[in-house]
């Protein structure tokens, strides 16, 4: 299992942070990575235990991802398991947590683990899902800052 971390620092408060990444009517103003971001089973707000499903953008071929929320404590973290997605991912599980640094300022970081599958091609797999992953994480977090220090 590979684990991974990016972070940033935005000026925003912690509960505004938190709010927007969670709000998933919200989600694609701000998140360039996907074009579909919903919640399922008819759920209206996330949650524990609430299961939400997530669809790529072209470029990652419409890869889909559902996952269930794990943790949710507005506005410090939230995590989510994969419980369904792309062929490739035998695992994957993420949190973003919001911690407030002061002078206005919010680290958002977020960390995540995944392992790959067949495992006889994992030496290979991993590491260029870790690469992509990680830009694809970076990119989102920028754009979250971007849409969030934009809107003040």
């Amino acid at each position: 299992m590979r684990s991974l971390e990016a972070a940033i620092e935005i000026r925003a408060s912690p509960e505004a942070v938190f709010d927007l990444i969670h709000d998933y009517a919200r989600r694609l103003e701000w998140d360039p990575f996907l074009k579909e971001a919903c919640l399922l089973e008819g759920a209206k707000a996330v949650g524990l235990g609430v299961k939400t499903r997530c669809t790529a953008r072209n470029g990652f071929a419409g890869l889909a991802m559902e996952t269930v929320y794990v943790s949710f404590d507005r506005p410090k973290v939230a995590a989510v398991q994969m419980t369904r997605g792309p062929a490739i991912l035998e695992t994957f599980a993420a949190s973003l947590r919001q911690e407030d640094i002061g002078f206005g300022l919010t680290r958002v970081t977020y960390r995540f683990n995944f392992s790959t599958r067949p495992r006889w091609l994992r030496a290979i797999a991993g590491p260029i899902a870790s690469v992509l992953f990680r830009r694809e994480v970076r990119q989102r977090l920028k754009a979250l800052k971007s849409y969030l220090e934009r809107s003040r």
